[in-house]
């Protein structure tokens, strides 16, 4: 129980995929000016993430180790995860389609965000079991959701804020992101167990 807190704690904040990893940046800039904006990603993110996990680990484990394909990795796990969310995106139409229309844009913005390929190749050189990875690729989720939360309510309110001329949209937005990032290296001294 204590490992899967660590994994826990330790994906959220410790190594925050944006900011400790600088995986995501494409999103974590571009989605982030409103916060509903940026809460309907961190949705879209957390459930492909988990989805595309469990399927990359599964094929790793179990097709390309065995058949001495490992070489192949990234371009397999960017395949899989391509026709995955567009597999999600024809099921979601038909089954949910309010969940589709909620997740709108955002289904086909994963597909090129390294975030969700970042995490299926961290799971494999970590050797984390099926039930690890699950929980570490659910915890980096809520990790990208909240730092581009976080991002996008800071945002707002710098639309709202006097800003320097030359120092608006992504400047500011930029050295917004540092100081979040450095804000988080906070949480690197946490240890756990």
């Amino acid at each position: 129980m204590l490992e899967y807190i660590s994994i826990i704690i330790t994906a959220i904040f410790v190594n925050n995929i944006v900011f400790a990893q600088f995986l995501g940046i494409c999103p974590f800039i571009g989605v982030s000016r409103k916060l509903s904006s940026a809460v309907g990603m961190g949705a879209a993110v957390t459930f492909v993430m988990v989805i595309a996990t469990a399927v990359t680990w599964l094929l790793q484990t179990f097709v390309l180790d065995p058949l001495g394909l490992a070489f192949m990795q990234t371009i397999v796990f960017i395949l899989v995860i391509a026709a995955l969310v567009q597999m999600l995106e024809i099921i979601l139409k038909k089954v949910a389609p309010a969940l589709y229309s909620a997740l709108g844009v955002f289904l086909p913005l994963i597909t090129t965000n390294c975030a969700v390929l970042g995490v299926a190749i961290l799971v494999i050189q970590k050797n984390f079991d099926l039930g690890q990875s699950l929980v570490y690729a659910f915890a980096t989720a809520v990790g990208f959701t909240m730092a581009i939360s976080i991002f996008a309510g800071i945002r707002e309110q710098l639309a709202l804020s006097d800003v320097p001329r030359s120092m608006r949209g992504v400047p500011i937005a930029l050295i917004c992101a540092g100081l979040l990032a450095m804000a988080f290296m906070g949480f690197s001294g946490i240890k756990i167990g």
